[in-house]
């Protein structure tokens, strides 16, 4: 029996972990608060006036002027030196580079279309969960226009256009048939800005589709090759994330959901469908890589 698609299996990551966050840590809202997602319309019907909103919440409070110090900076040194603790100082540390910090993700073009109605897909409300019931058949859509804005939805971590858009995505790919390479240059820039965002479980939902997309129909992998340059700087930032379990036994595999294997699938079958100029373009942004062809 075949177990639940992709976005189902999201679907399911989702409620696990709520169960082991009970705090609410990893919840949709803490994310909002923080500007790491899109809010969202105030209502069905768009967003309240500013008169009608009320005053600001969880404002960060200052420090009073009149608020007396603990510690003199001035004669804090010989009383710092004596009891054996640091000094105050008020030369900054250096910063970080942040090469691997999340970026805020914003409103994407998929949610836009979604909310206005112009997509032709709901959600199938049956027995079965994970699927999409589609208003018209897919092979006959236009794929130059639908397929680059459900590649933007790739981005979205919120239901249910999380949802649509990747077992959307993965419905086109499997019926599109020699539709879709001739829409590949138009996807390079949904998919660089997907992995710009540096969200771990955003990127791992797009390498999955890129392995779909390669594998999908004829020279496709070859006609992302001269793209290598957009997609493959994050590919090299996150080639080593692994997990470091030591002799311990990773449950979760099956999720596929370590960045380091699926970023090696993902270049081997780059390799391998990409043609002979694949490996040296691959070996150029990566140096690290070692070819899965040659021996």
């Amino acid at each position: 029996m075949k177990g639940p698609g992709p976005a189902g299996t999201l679907l399911i990551e989702d409620c696990l972990k709520k169960m082991i966050y009970r705090d609410g840590s990893r919840d949709v809202r803490r994310q909002k608060e923080r500007g790491l997602i899109p809010p969202g319309a105030h209502s069905p019907f768009g967003d309240f006036p500013p008169d009608y909103l009320p005053n600001e919440k969880n404002k960060l409070m200052k420090k009073s002027s009149t608020c007396p110090s603990l510690l003199d900076k001035q004669d804090s040194n010989s009383f710092c030196l004596s009891a054996g603790i640091r000094a105050p100082n008020d030369q900054k540390p250096p910063p970080r580079a942040g090469a691997i910090l999340r970026r805020p993700v914003l409103k994407t073009e998929f949610r836009r279309f979604y909310d206005r109605g112009d997509l032709p897909i709901q959600i199938y409300h049956g027995a079965v969960g994970g699927k999409i019931a589609w208003k018209v058949d897919i092979e006959k859509l236009d794929y130059h226009h639908y397929l680059p804005i459900f590649f933007d939805g790739l981005r979205e971590k919120e239901d249910p256009y999380r949802f649509l858009a990747v077992q959307g995505v993965y419905d086109m790919l499997d019926k599109g048939g020699s539709k879709i390479l001739p829409v590949v240059p138009q996807l390079i820039i949904p998919i660089k800005t997907a992995l710009n965002t540096r969200d771990l479980e955003i990127i791992a939902t797009v390498l999955k589709v890129l392995q779909a997309l390669v594998l999908s129909g004829e020279m496709i992998g070859e006609a992302l090759v001269p793209y290598y340059r957009q997609l493959l700087p994050i590919f090299n930032i996150f080639k080593n994330k692994n997990l470091n379990l030591g002799d311990k036994i990773d449950y979760s595999q099956r999720k596929r959901t370590n960045l380091g294997d699926l970023i090696e699938e993902t270049l081997e079958i780059f390799e391998i469908h990409g043609g002979e100029d694949a490996f040296i373009n691959i070996k150029y942004m990566i140096p690290v890589y070692e070819s899965c062809v040659l021996a």
